[in-house]
């Protein structure tokens, strides 16, 4: 067990930490875990770079695989490595902005939780924003994670330049009319090219939110999605499986007075229990109880400011699979998800998500291209084992064209994402080019790109 003191020793490393220490902590007190808690790694230090330069001094120093980490909320295994572990806390912050511009450039490590306060200092606030607060921006846009709307492009899509430290110690600051194919690649790297340490965010003006729940039919629901994904700013549902109900999600700008009270702890307790009774019924018994259950879920409505809208801290830990399909495709996708749960009595309770995305340049982004996108997501609560159930549902996102998000839980390699990527060859002589070594390279990423171990 890693005492407090003995985590203190172990990252408290010197010249390129700040203070005066050895230049590697030992391997037995730096493990890491990712947030689920479903993966784990013993690497070889954990350094934290408080500078560029830091950086480039240890590209030229060490040998080995390189693995940049954020808040560990990955789901796929991004950052486990017996090598390197780099913690990019240290590139924290608003650094500069614009007040004419509404833009704000800001250090990659910093938590998306903290920046919707900062903004809000210098009158700026985000477009939009994934669920979940905890990750920090690099990790965010690194594996294109979003949020909903059809008129919302994923984060990376906010992304106007960055700065890029390569293996090599090349310092790339890249943007749209600069070194181009690095900016496009780099925005949803996966963290394959480098560290990336600052990025440059288009932002707006601070605004309020007011979000409404409720819960309809499903199938009802489906059938006016467009319509109620085009009048509303933001619109999702959250499919319940095992029954014919969804809570529905609507999100508009507005003037209206702040009501949002902080939620009660026992929420989450009481979805814990609710997760755990329902695990004891069985599948094919669950259809009215989940209905019960979803005709007595009362409408909710909140008001805040717009980070504290979008963004949310969730506690009950989960794993994850989500995959984007073309948006004529995405409501036939779920139905069959959703069929596919009943009929074969999966033992799953955890609700699905439903969203629209709309599409960006990046070259490796879920909804890169030509055409908008639906972000259909899968959950598993993490004390269980996910791997039955999503091993049934990954081959139905397959037949409609699904991409998966690089951050959750998914099968494919190389030789299937070239076809579903028209700039994944692009990014694959580009990473060759940055990193000739392969040193950002783990075995995921090997598999992910091709590169042989």
């Amino acid at each position: 067990m890693v005492t407090r003191r003995g985590w203190m020793q172990g990252t408290l490393l010197a010249g390129f930490f700040g203070a005066a220490a050895p230049a590697m902590a030992r391997a037995d007190t730096l493990p890491w875990r990712n947030w689920s808690g479903g993966l784990s790694c013993q690497p070889r230090q954990r350094l934290v770079p408080t500078s560029e330069q830091a950086l480039v001094d240890f590209f030229a120093s060490t040998t080995g695989t390189v693995r940049p980490v954020g808040s560990g909320h990955s789901f796929s295994p991004l950052v486990p490595t017996d090598g390197h572990l780099l913690v990019l806390d240290a590139f924290n912050g608003i650094l500069t902005h614009d007040a004419s511009a509404l833009h704000a450039t800001i250090g990659a490590g910093t938590r998306l939780g903290d920046l919707g306060p900062a903004l809000a200092r210098i009158g700026q606030e985000f477009f939009n924003l994934p669920d979940i607060d905890r990750q920090t921006l690099a990790g965010a846009t690194a594996t294109g994670t979003h949020g909903t709307g059809i008129d919302f492009p994923a984060l990376s899509g906010y992304v106007t330049a960055l700065r890029l430290v390569t293996p090599q110690g090349e310092v790339i600051d890249a943007s749209a009319t600069s070194r181009r194919e690095v900016f496009d690649a780099a925005r949803v790297s996966l963290g394959a090219l480098g560290v990336v340490t600052q990025m440059t965010l288009q932002n707006r003006t601070p605004y309020r939110l007011k979000q409404q729940s409720w819960t309809a039919k499903v199938e009802d629901l489906l059938r006016d999605f467009d319509t109620l994904a085009a009048k509303h700013r933001h619109f999702e549902l959250f499919p319940y499986v095992h029954s014919d109900y969804a809570i529905a999600l609507a999100t508009d700008e507005t003037t209206d007075a702040v009501d949002n009270p902080p939620p009660d702890p026992a929420e989450d307790a009481g979805f814990i229990q609710l997760i755990r009774e329902l695990s004891q019924v069985p599948p094919a018994e669950r259809l009215p109880i989940i209905n019960a259950v979803a005709e007595q879920s009362p409408p909710s409505v909140r008001v805040d400011a717009a980070h504290r809208i979008l963004a949310n801290v969730r506690n009950v830990r989960f794993n994850e699979m989500e995959y984007s399909v073309p948006v004529e495709a995405g409501a036939d996708c779920l139905r069959e998800i959703l069929a596919t749960i009943r009929n074969k009595e999966l033992d799953v309770v955890f609700p699905l998500e439903y969203r629209y995305v709309r599409r960006d340049d990046t070259w490796l982004g879920m909804s890169s291209g030509e055409h908008d996108h639906a972000a259909i997501s899968v959950h598993r609560a993490a004390w269980e084992d996910y791997r039955p159930y999503f091993d049934v549902i990954e081959p139905i996102f397959w037949k409609y064209g699904g991409r998966p998000h690089w951050g959750k839980i998914h099968s494919l390699g190389a030789a299937e994402l070239s076809r579903l990527y028209p700039h994944f060859a692009d990014f694959q002589a580009l990473r060759a080019q940055l990193d000739p070594e392969g040193r950002m390279l783990n075995p995921h990423l090997r598999h992910l790109f091709g590169v042989p171990a």
